[in-house]
C-alpha cells in the first residue's frame, strides 16, 4: 500500500495538502508517483496565479504519461518549487518532502477540512 501521512489531507485526484495558517503546500501523493512512473518534468503556474478549487495548476510528465495537477483548494499561488526544474524525480524520491509542487495562500482555510482524511484515502484507494 502506498504511504499515507496522516497529518495531510487528501483529493481524489490524488494530490495532498499540508495546511500551515492560509497557505497550504500541494503536491502528488505517493500513489499517484507511482502510477505515473519515472517523473522527467513538471509544469507549474506562476507565483500570483489565482487558483479555483479543482483547477487544473499544471501537468507531470513521466516516460508513461502526462497528467494534469489539480489545486483543491482555491486561492493565489505564493510559492513554486523550482528546484522541480532541474530535479522533477524529486516527485518520485520523496513526495511528501522535497517533491512538494507549489504553496497556495487560501481564499478559505477551512476548505482543507472538506478534503479526505488519510483513513479515508486509504480507504478510496482500496476501492479504485
Amino acid at each position: 500500500m502506498s504511504n499515507i501521512p496522516e497529518n495531510l489531507r487528501y483529493s481524489k485526484d490524488h494530490e495532498w495538502v499540508l495546511v500551515d495558517g492560509d497557505v497550504a503546500t500541494i503536491g502528488i501523493t505517493d500513489y499517484a508517483q507511482h502510477a505515473l512512473g519515472d517523473v522527467v518534468y513538471v509544469d507549474m503556474p506562476r507565483v500570483g496565479d489565482k487558483m479555483s478549487s479543482h483547477e487544473a495548476f499544471g501537468s507531470v510528465e513521466s516516460v508513461k504519461a502526462v497528467s494534469e495537477t489539480f489545486t483543491p483548494i482555491a486561492g493565489e499561488i505564493v510559492e513554486v518549487n523550482e528546484a522541480l526544474n532541474d530535479d522533477a524525480e524529486k516527485v518520485n524520491t520523496d513526495p511528501y518532502g522535497d517533491g512538494w509542487m507549489i504553496k497556495i495562500k487560501m481564499d478559505n482555510p477551512l476548505e482543507a477540512d472538506g478534503m479526505l482524511s488519510a483513513e479515508e484515502y486509504e480507504e478510496y484507494l482500496s476501492n479504485q
